[in-house]
């Protein structure tokens, strides 16, 4: 079987997304992984994705970019049931999960991002709107707790990925406050082996 090849940061929340899922698939032993640094400015990855971002999968076609793209790839090589549910209701609400948690990861790491500027550059309005929409998001998906399935769709793996994320980044803001439904459902499948495995942590 082809080998395919991942560029990847540890603290990337897409990365972790592409990791988890390969786990889940049966697919984590057919990749080999390339540490990348995307910010650094001698970094090559813009040959492999001319956006400059991890994750990027070389495979046997050429190079994808863009985690939920990946994802569904490599949903695609295994013949065990998918992440990816075919065209229903069950897909329509793994998406639906999906785009609410990626949405609030791209906020999040805005909102870092721009706390990381130095004194005098930060604006409090572009941290304050993202840290809203994460807390309308985060709202939604309690209301939705009873919903979640396991880290069987593209949905559920991205949702746990964001919450590992959020303590990652921003521990001190507990989001489990005023969610027990969805913290209850975080406190187990954090616990699986995809998650353990792929926690992220600053390089040493």
């Amino acid at each position: 079987m082809n080998k395919l090849a991942l560029r990847y940061s540890p603290t990337s929340p897409f990365v972790r997304k592409v990791l988890v899922a390969a786990m889940e698939t049966g697919l984590a032993d057919r990749i080999e992984k390339i540490p990348t640094l995307p910010w650094d400015p001698k970094t090559d990855l813009p040959k492999d994705n001319p956006l400059g971002k991890v994750p990027a999968l070389k495979t046997p076609e050429g190079w994808l970019y863009d985690s939920l793209v990946i994802c569904e790839y490599l949903d695609s090589l295994h013949p065990g049931a998918k992440l990816f549910p075919p065209p229903g209701p069950a897909r329509w609400q793994a998406l639906r999960h999906h785009a609410l948690a990626d949405g609030v990861l791209d906020a999040a790491i805005l909102r870092r991002l721009e706390s990381q500027r130095p004194d005098g550059q930060r604006s409090q309005s572009w941290m304050d709107r993202p840290k809203a929409a994460v807390e309308r998001a985060l709202d939604a998906l309690e209301a939705d707790a009873k919903g979640l399935v396991e880290l069987s769709d593209i949905g559920a793996i991205t949702i746990a990925v964001m919450l590992g994320y959020l303590d990652f980044r921003f521990a001190a803001e507990d989001w489990r406050k005023g969610r027990p439904a969805l913290a209850a459902w975080y406190a187990r499948v954090s616990q699986d082996e995809s998650m353990r495995a792929t926690v992220p942590k600053d390089p040493a």
